[in-house]
């Protein structure tokens, strides 16, 4: 029995799995950051998702990117829970989260109190 050692024992290659197309290396590129800056902010809860689709509230794009611009603002500036008024609809917003927590249409909220607010975005557009 003979425990010579050869010169290939000595230097074999680490083997690593190739990589396929769908793995990356960096998930923070360049490209998956501006996509996610890009895709809306804010989460609609199930609550106000049904008040909007009740009260026929449709709220454009670009308002919805304006109202995720301010709340995001009042969340810097330590607001949680902010009341935004535009003029057909007004949203309770849950600032840290970007959750609309719930929505009314403007006639229904001038009768209505608002309470654990301590903050409010006025849009006019």
């Amino acid at each position: 029995m003979s425990e010579r050692i050869n010169a290939h024992q000595l230097y074999q290659p680490t083997l690593y799995p190739r990589r396929t197309q769908h793995q990356q290396v960096n998930q923070n590129t360049f490209k998956s950051l501006f996509d996610k800056e890009l895709e809306p902010s804010l989460i609609i809860s199930k609550h106000a998702k049904k008040r909007l689709e009740d009260r026929n509230i449709e709220i454009t794009n670009a308002s919805w990117n304006k109202i995720g611009e301010k709340v995001k603002e009042a969340g810097r500036k330590g607001v949680k829970d902010s009341l935004v008024i535009l003029r057909d609809v007004t949203l309770v917003v849950n600032a840290p989260n970007q959750t609309v927590i719930t929505a009314l249409g403007r006639n229904e909220s001038a009768s209505q109190i608002f309470t654990n607010i301590n903050g409010a975005i006025v849009i006019d557009d």
